[in-house]
């Protein structure tokens, strides 16, 4: 099973950190990415640029463009993981594993993924 591993925190905090602390944290968490990647668990990663970057559609009778993120939080999605692990307390093991590299607090939300084809059957 596929899950979504999403990064959320403060991105005032994560913004804040000095080049060197950003890179002390992007090696910790490439560790975690490394031992993932030699098994075979690694999908695709992606650090997100900052909320000040994004668009949102609303939906409705007729789509509305606005700038910024969707939900006004205090902590923001600020990446993604996907990694193959054959149950949740494996997905649950990565994550706390990318927490401790992490260093900060906010959180790491698992989502199983279920593959979209449109036309066909989800997997």
């Amino acid at each position: 099973m596929r899950y979504a591993i999403l990064c959320y925190d403060s991105e005032d905090v994560v913004g804040s950190w000095t080049k060197d602390e950003d890179a002390a944290v992007m090696a910790r968490l490439g560790a975690v990415q490394d031992k993932l990647a030699e098994k075979g668990r690694l999908g695709p990663v992606a650090r997100l640029l900052p909320t000040t970057a994004a668009t949102t559609i609303r939906k409705g009778r007729e789509a509305l463009v606005i700038d910024g993120p969707f939900a006004e939080t205090k902590e923001q999605l600020l990446g993604f993981y996907v990694v193959d692990c054959e149950t949740l307390d494996d997905a649950i093991a990565v994550a706390q594993d990318l927490a401790k590299a992490s260093g900060s607090a906010g959180a790491f939300e698992l989502r199983p993924i279920s593959s979209f084809n449109p036309g066909g059957e989800a997997a």
